[in-house]
């Protein structure tokens, strides 16, 4: 099971963000940018943070992709 936030990234550009900007404005720390960044999970909590701070809804930013390494890991 994987996650993208490429969704993220294409709301930030469309509202002329950094992703420098968001970190500060949600105050969540460089290395949870960096989980976001390589589409790491992270904690929901700093989920509702974004989706407040850009007025969206969580399916604006997160996309559930099919990872087939995550199947032959788990045989």
């Amino acid at each position: 099971m994987a996650f993208s936030y490429n969704n993220l990234w294409k709301q930030l550009i469309d509202r002329n963000m950094t992703k420098t900007d968001l970190r500060i404005s949600i105050g969540i720390t460089p290395a949870t940018l960096a989980r976001l960044s390589k589409n790491h999970t992270v904690s929901m909590d700093v989920l509702g943070k974004i989706c407040h701070e850009l007025e969206c809804n969580i399916g604006d930013i997160v996309e559930y992709v099919d990872d087939p390494m995550s199947d032959n890991r788990n045989k």
